[in-house]
């Protein structure tokens, strides 16, 4: 069942992407401004993103650019009442999979959802190296055989591997692998960076004092 994240500031108009999404069998998260969407996107792992544009603090391509910078490659599509050609180039240019304006008709978004999930589900698995991952099972592979690996270990390897040989900082690590709440300490994060280690030894590099990153592949 894909996880679904829907950002409009208008509360109906929220309500009734929820319910709809919801009656399609899909799971819902929902926002009303960016800062409670950016907190949520930390907390959860989402299939898709659906985002308004015009929206209180910041817009909706500004949201998408900071995601797309912290290594979130998460599929989004822009619901929006902008017609013209610059946002159209804008929205895409942040990072942006599709883009409906509004009013949306819900057949029509259905069938765009669906489209950009089936892409996504093409890439739930990546090859590296010797090994495979089931993204979406959190499962690593040597052969046909898996290997022992914790879940939280597979989210760090994805979020290395997404950042593209960038240092990611231990802070954003544990921002985005614990919930608020849990205890993410260094020595946690240690924890998941040697099991990793253990299969990629020479592809994780520890930068002191600043994080880690990717080598190679």
């Amino acid at each position: 069942m894909a996880h679904i994240l829907v950002l409009e500031d208008d509360q109906l108009f929220n309500e009734t992407l929820e319910d709809f999404l919801e009656e399609e069998g899909y799971r819902v998260e929902t926002a009303l401004d960016p800062y409670s969407a950016l907190e949520i996107s930390y907390q959860n792992v989402f299939d898709l993103y659906l985002f308004d544009v015009n929206l209180p603090y910041e817009n909706g391509f500004d949201l998408l650019e900071k995601l797309r910078h912290s290594g979130d490659t998460t599929p989004t599509i822009f619901l929006t009442s902008r017609a013209d050609k610059a946002s159209l180039a804008e929205g895409f240019g942040k990072g942006a999979d599709d883009y409906m304006k509004k009013p949306i008709d819900f057949d029509e978004l259905l069938l765009r959802v669906q489209a950009v999930l089936r892409r996504q589900i093409r890439q739930e698995h990546m090859n590296i190296g010797s090994y495979s991952l089931d993204t979406a099972a959190k499962i690593l592979y040597r052969g046909d055989e898996a290997v022992e690996v914790t879940k939280k270990a597979v989210d760090l390897l994805l979020l290395l591997l997404q950042a593209k040989g960038e240092v990611v900082s231990s802070s954003e690590i544990k921002e985005r692998l614990w919930a608020a709440g849990q205890n993410a300490s260094d020595g946690a994060l240690r924890v998941y960076v040697t099991q990793l280690k253990k299969y990629f030894p020479q592809n994780i590099t520890n930068v002191r004092g600043v994080g880690y990153r990717w080598v190679g592949e």
